[in-house]
Parts: structure tokens; sequence; C-alpha cells
């Protein structure tokens, strides 16, 4: 993601007005999805089937992808459905200040690429990050989770949000990137920062990108076993301005979805009845937790998005060229046509598109690397405090208000209070 200002290129002004949206389509927005996204997915599947005609804040006309087969098809197509925002047919009804223009505004990163050149940025990072060594990072995470436990575990109480949850990963990916331990609180702050959007988010992200900057020629100047100089390495030769661009990606990526993977794992967990005893005993049911929630309570519920290269048919919608498309991961996982075959709960494998697929999916092995953070974290905090408990009843936790995120705004919780692991 990023928070600048769309340039020209970004925002290009195709010929003709953009095409009107659909009579039928549903406002993607307001309170309504926030309280119960997975009900409302529902209730569009059976009014409008498999991809459902949307609009975005601002009312933008967009098609929302919650059919499991449909998006596999789409992910599958990116020669069809194409990455580059920048033939989007609804660029003239967007104005600068629209607030998801961080996610759609084009910019030269590994994540707006296509075809050879995008496989050649993807090689890089996946090399880079297949270099990471699990079991250390599994030791650095546990390192980093006793560490935030130790600021709370004698008062008895935390808000496991911001005391734990969000800084885990964060602080993991600073640590195998090779940012230095000096700098590694400050652009952990900042990350978390530029991720909620909020005042001062754009100077946030400037810091980031300078941090990205200054590491860049320190690995340049001493390289070191660390993602970073492996990508500086590596044999695609990337510019400094892609560099940049992917190292800044890698930095900040998936920091939320692993963090409110984490969160939606310990709400699972601290509310279910089934898992009470995990609670109490240990790790039993920390992978069973984690994979559910990747069927149940995805933290990415909707990613924008693809764009139709020319006219074509999904799901039996025509959809023009220019047109833009969600992939409702949520919806997809949630489609009766996965689902079925396992009607006493979410299924035990990993066929879910969480992490979607095709040249654009969450390049391996950065899948593998979250589930170590997000199971490290989940399991230290359980040895640690095994009786935790919400501090306020489960119906008051709120959940951010977003279409795309799914993710608690607090998760306070108490427990009987327990010794620090440092003196």
């Amino acid at each position: 993601m990023t928070n600048s200002e769309p340039t020209a290129d970004a925002r290009p002004s195709p010929a003709g007005a953009p095409p009107p949206p659909h009579p039928d389509a549903v406002p993607l927005y307001g309170p309504r999805y926030r309280e119960n996204p997975a009900e409302l997915t529902r209730e569009l599947r059976r009014t409008h089937g498999p991809v459902v005609p949307v609009l975005l804040e601002g009312d933008v006309f967009a098609w929302l992808v919650i059919g499991y087969r449909e998006l596999h098809q789409l992910l599958s197509d990116p020669q069809l459905f194409a990455r580059d925002s920048r033939i989007w047919n609804q660029w003239p009804n967007i104005p600068p200040d629209w607030p998801l223009m961080a996610f759609i505004a084009y910019q030269p990163s590994v994540l707006f690429g296509e075809g050879p050149d995008h496989q050649r940025r993807v090689d890089a990072v996946s090399d880079a990050l297949g270099g990471v060594d699990q079991f250390e990072l599994r030791a650095r995470c546990e390192e980093i989770a006793d560490a935030l436990i130790d600021g709370f575990a004698g008062s008895g109480e935390a808000e496991l949000m911001t005391q734990y949850v969000r800084s885990i990963p964060v602080m993991t990916i600073a640590g195998i990137m090779g940012i230095s331990t000096s700098e590694i609180e400050g652009v952990a702050q900042d990350a978390i920062a530029a991720l909620d959007g909020g005042e001062g988010s754009q100077e946030a992200y400037g810091r980031v990108a300078a941090a990205m900057q200054r590491l860049m020629a320190a690995k340049r100047a001493e390289p070191g076993a660390d993602v970073t100089s492996r990508m500086l390495a590596h044999p695609a030769a990337l510019t400094d301005e892609e560099l940049a661009q992917d190292l800044l990606l890698v930095a900040i990526g998936g920091q939320e979805a692993t963090a409110f993977w984490i969160g939606n794992t310990l709400h699972l967990m601290l509310t279910d009845d089934r898992f009470s005893l995990t609670l109490s005993g240990g790790r039993q049911s920390v992978g069973q937790a984690l994979n559910e929630v990747l069927w149940e309570n995805v933290p990415l519920q909707n990613s924008l998005g693809r764009w139709a290269t020319r006219d074509t048919q999904l799901g039996g919608r025509h959809i023009q060229a220019g047109d833009g498309l969600i992939l409702g991961l949520a919806g997809a996982n949630a489609d009766p046509y996965v689902r079925g075959a396992s009607p006493g709960g979410p299924p035990a494998n990993n066929a879910h598109l969480s992490f979607a697929h095709g040249s654009h999916g969450c390049p391996h092995p950065a899948p593998e690397i979250a589930e170590v953070i997000a199971r490290t974290a989940v399991e230290v905090l359980l040895d640690r405090i095994p009786d935790v408990i919400l501090a306020v009843p489960a119906e008051e936790l709120v959940w951010r208000p977003s279409f795309q995120m799914r993710g608690l705004l607090s998760l306070p919780v108490k427990f009987s209070p327990v010794p620090a692991t440092r003196s």
C-alpha cells in the first residue's frame, strides 16, 4: 500500500464517460458491513449470485467476486484480469482525495506489475524470503513475544491489540530484513501508524520509506544474512527504484493481515467453548484455530483489485473492458461450492483463497513466515498466561470499520498476574 498522492500516471483520463453503475449495485460500506460481513455476504450470494454489482465509497461502481470458482478463474488469468489500475474506466469519477486511493493508485512496485518483469521481481522477493531460517524466526518471535508480555504480565490486565498483537509482526519482519536494533522500534511504530491511515499516516509512511533507503545503503556497504542483502545481490538485478518499492512492500505489506490473523485467532479461542481446554492446557488446538480463522474470519476480507482488459463474462455477468473487480476472499471461502463437503465446520485443508492465488498471490514463502509469526504469538501468550479471559462481554468488542480488513480495534483481557521472564 501507499499513502502518497496519486500522480498523473496513476490517474489517467480515459476518453469518454465511464459506464453507469449497475441498477442493482449494493453499497459496500457503512455500519451494516462492519457489524456482520458474513451475513451480508450470504445475502448478496442469495440475491446476486457469485459476482455482485457494488458501490465503493463515493458510490463508485465495481464488481465483487464472491464465488470460489469465479474468483479462482479471475486470479488464474492475469491477461484478462490485469493488476494495472491505470486501465480502470471509473477514473473520471474519482476525486484526488478519494479514501481508497492509496489502495488503487498505480505505483511501480511488484504489486502492480505484469508479465515477465513482474515475475522477475516476484522471484527476487520469494528467493530473499526463502532464505529465512524458520527455526531462527520462531526463536526471534518468542523473544519479542516474551518481551512484550513482560510489559503487562504483572498487572493482570492488558489491551492485547496495542500492547501485543500489532507489534509482533512488524518487529519480527524488521529483524529479518536486517534493520538495526536501534531502528526497529521506530520503524515498527511508523509502520503501524502508516497502516492505520489516520492523522500523520503519510508522514509515518515517508519515514518508513526513508528507513528503507538507509537500509539499502547500509546493506550495500555491509551485506548480511538478511532479506535486504539477498534482494540486493539477486540475479534479477533490481534497480534502486524497484528495490525501494519492493522492500517497502515487504516491510509493510503483510503486517496488518498477520496482526489481525493473530488477533482474530485469539478472539476465537477466547469466545468459543471448543477452545477452552487449550487456554488452560497449552497448544493443542492453536493450529486448528489459525486454520479456522483463514476460512471463517480471514483478516483480508476483500482486496482491490483487478481490471478487465476487454469485455468478457464472469459468473453470468457481462464485464466491460476497464471494469474494476474486487477479490471477495472471505466470500469465496464461504462459497457452498467449496464448503459443501464439510457442513460441520471449516475444512481442515488449505484450499482457502485467503492468500489469493496465481501470479499476484502472496509470494512463497510469505504465508509460511506469517504462520510461524502468528502461531508463535498465540502459543507464547497461552503458555505465559493460561487463564487469560476477556475483560468485557464479547458483544462489546468493536471491529475495524473497513470492508477490506477484518480485525478488532481492541481486545481487552484480564488474568492472574505472572512474573516477567527478565528481572
